[in-house]
């Protein structure tokens, strides 16, 4: 596995500064997303270099709505030969995971004002993500916990053939939990650290 973003053209224009964001998420992507398997579709588009990562300088929810609209029509425009998948890292704002939470109605509306209800759809991720009758602490919140606050931006064709292939998708979650729980708290903190090579 590299710790390093992929080089394909969807990255390439890029800002230097994004590189510690792109790099940090690409890591988490690889060792707990792909190599914990907790999502069994985020394989193929990284590996093919179908997916596309965008760094938002937004300070401010408008600055973020602007960007977000912005990445949408991005993605929409280029085929699912070209691109699968978004995410929209924003390090600078929404830190507050509730904060963050309550946002997420308004990426939903972005998407209708837009159009783009039924071609795209936005899944999400938090450093402090906790899920609905969790504690803070709970391992089940790791599986949505990214290094940044990041905005997936999913084409739900994708979706839907992912779907047609796996039956029992709700056995995804259930799966992740068990994964985690055996993971446990320390299993998760060692993932981050590099073995000497």
């Amino acid at each position: 596995m590299t710790d390093t973003p992929p080089s394909t053209s969807l990255n390439a224009d890029a800002l230097p500064e994004d590189a510690p964001y792109i790099a940090a998420t690409t890591r988490w992507l690889e060792r707990a997303v792909i190599g914990l398997n907790l999502c069994p579709f985020a394989r193929a588009p990284h590996v093919q270099g179908k997916l596309r990562m965008r760094v938002s300088h937004a300070r401010d929810t408008d600055a973020l709505l602007d960007d977000l609209c912005g990445e949408l029509q991005s993605l929409n425009a280029l085929t699912p030969d070209e691109c699968e998948t978004g995410l929209l890292i924003h390090p600078f704002v929404l830190t507050d995971f509730l904060d963050y939470n309550d946002f997420l109605d308004v990426a939903d509306a972005a998407v209708q004002t837009l159009g783009l209800e039924g071609e795209w759809q936005v899944a999400s991720f938090h450093p402090d993500y906790q899920f609905a009758e969790s504690a803070k602490d709970d391992v089940e919140n790791f599986s949505n916990r990214s290094p940044f606050p990041t905005l997936h931006l999913l084409r739900e064709s994708s979706i839907e053939r992912a779907m047609d292939v796996m039956s029992d998708t709700d056995s995804i979650y259930r799966r992740n939990i068990e994964t985690l729980q055996r993971l446990g708290a320390d299993g998760w903190q060692a993932l981050w650290h590099d073995k000497p090579s």
